[in-house]
């Protein structure tokens, strides 16, 4: 860890409500007992993955951004140049979208003179790594991450099927748009959270823990627990977080990997912990909290989708693919439930396969069969017939973000349906992808067993056209007009200050 950096501080408070001038006090409070205060170019980051009727509580709260927007004018006043608000929400929907059905747009209204950034529609910059174990030698991330001088992260303290748990290191994931966030967003996402870590550092942290989501991500329960946490240390921050619900947070895949490459301890022993809650009355809250890792066949039993797990390609990092398709079909799940009560019981008897699996599948005459993502490979009978599904994978290293596209969400859908319907009859299907995104696993199902469409449901589809369309108007304009969509880093960030990069001794 860099050693100039401020000593690891966690602070937690207690906090019972929604009312965004309480949340501005204890902001308030936090930024001036760390020694925090904003200047130049101050960029909130809040998690707003998904909102509205279907995600009530997947997002960080409008009242609970409004606190803190608040308290950092109240701290940073006129050094502060820009307040701003950035995110790329999730599941191809317009981050516009999520913006207007979260609250936050009527939110921004009130509070007046903080820009807002949509991250799929800002010019897009390029970072270079050097460090050791990275996945790759570039990425891209939004202009305003690049050029932000006082970085806040402000997410939603959730659980999730993939990482276990989402804190403040995996709301990173919103800090690229959805044609770069989804390269390696497979079985190694953890070591993608851990080398965004590299792109920047926040020198705030605020988690919205007032009402937590516990067992999902995109649909999580309700979990009341009554907290705001803050801290100026990503690795800590998170770490306190899980401690608070009786997690190990060596057992977090890119928590340890940022640990262990030098960006704070895990350690509580080298933590400052202070606050109106104590960490032990913090636990007692938040008692029974469910986390969201969970197989994919356990998921489904009981149900009539039978899942088969096989092997990631790269079977010495992990034998199990918890950053891909089998994560993302328990979240399409998930959301089917919530659009169609009846999604389970209109569901026939399908069977999924993800990777290399090499067992039986137990598939009755007329039941289909599911083939999902670029690496799944199987060899076997169904229906009397001999079938042989190979692995299209192709290793990261031929996947070059200079050529990364948008996948577009109409475009899928239309594929999606004539794949089925071109299925039609036969005894299995095959979608292809690395990973099979979620939505695009949402439309598979839809079309599979005859349910509602969360993108079609009545009122909420000229929303989603609306917003769609003045997305693919703003990236066009901008072309036009001389502000690419694009832009080369040259290997730096921001204004000419020296990227993060190489040795964690680096890390801010």
């Amino acid at each position: 860890m860099n050693p100039n950096a401020a000593p690891p501080r966690v602070i937690i408070r207690n906090c019972d409500s929604y009312d965004p001038e309480r949340v501005r006090s204890i902001v308030r409070d936090g930024l001036r007992e760390l020694g925090l205060s904003p200047r130049g170019r101050t960029l909130v980051k809040p998690n707003l993955v998904a909102a509205g009727d279907q995600f009530p509580h997947a997002y960080t709260r409008p009242e609970f951004g409004e606190g803190v927007l608040r308290a950092l004018r109240d701290v940073g006043g006129d050094a502060m140049s820009e307040l701003a608000v950035g995110e790329r929400c999730g599941i191809t929907i317009p981050t516009r979208l999520s913006y207007s059905q979260s609250g936050w747009d009527d939110m921004l209204a009130r509070v007046k003179g903080v820009k807002r950034y949509c991250f799929e529609e800002e010019a897009q910059v390029e970072i270079r790594y050097t460090h050791a174990k990275r996945l790759r030698d570039y990425v891209f991330t939004p202009e305003p991450i690049a050029k932000a001088d006082f970085f806040v992260n402000c997410p939603k303290f959730k659980a999730h099927p993939w990482t276990t748990v989402t804190f403040s290191m995996k709301n990173y994931i919103g800090i690229q748009d959805d044609r770069h966030r989804l390269i390696d967003h497979d079985h190694r996402l953890n070591e993608k959270i851990a080398d965004l870590q590299y792109i920047i550092q926040p020198q705030f942290i605020c988690i919205d823990g007032i009402v937590a989501g516990e067992g999902r991500m995109l649909t999580p329960k309700p979990f009341d627990l009554k907290l705001i946490v803050m801290g100026n240390n990503q690795v800590a921050f998170d770490a306190v977080c899980c401690a608070i619900i009786g997690l190990d947070p060596d057992t977090v895949d890119h928590i340890r990997f940022a640990a262990e490459r030098g960006f704070g301890t895990t350690d509580l022993s080298k933590i400052a912990i202070s606050g109106d809650v104590t960490l032990e009355k913090a636990k007692e809250r938040a008692k029974g909290f469910e986390v969201g890792l969970i197989r994919v066949e356990k998921y489904f039993e009981g149900t009539h989708i039978t899942a088969y797990a096989g092997t990631p390609p790269e079977v010495e990092h992990t034998d199990y693919c918890w950053g891909g398709c089998p994560g993302a079909i328990e979240e399409a799940v998930e959301i089917l439930r919530q659009v169609d009560d009846q999604f389970d019981a209109k569901s026939p008897n399908l069977h999924v396969v993800f990777g290399a699996y090499g067992g039986p599948i137990d598939a009755k005459p007329g039941e289909m069969v599911v083939f999902m993502g670029d690496c799944v490979k199987w060899e076997g009978k169904l229906a009397g017939e001999l079938v042989q599904i190979g692995s299209k994978y192709r290793d990261r290293s031929t996947k070059d973000p200079h050529h990364a596209k948008h996948d577009d969400i109409y475009a899928k859908l239309a594929s999606v349906r004539a794949k089925v319907k071109n299925a039609k009859g036969a005894t299995y299907v095959r979608f292809e992808g690395c990973p099979v995104s979620v939505a695009e696993q949402v439309l598979a199902l839809v079309f599979l067993t005859g349910c509602k469409n969360p993108f079609f449901i009545p009122g909420e589809s000229l929303k989603f056209n609306k917003a769609y369309l003045s997305w693919k108007a703003v990236t066009a304009y901008k072309r036009l007009t001389g502000h690419p969509y694009q832009l080369p880093g040259e290997g730096q960030r921001g204004d000419a200050r020296p990227l993060l990069e190489g040795t964690a001794g680096e890390a801010e």
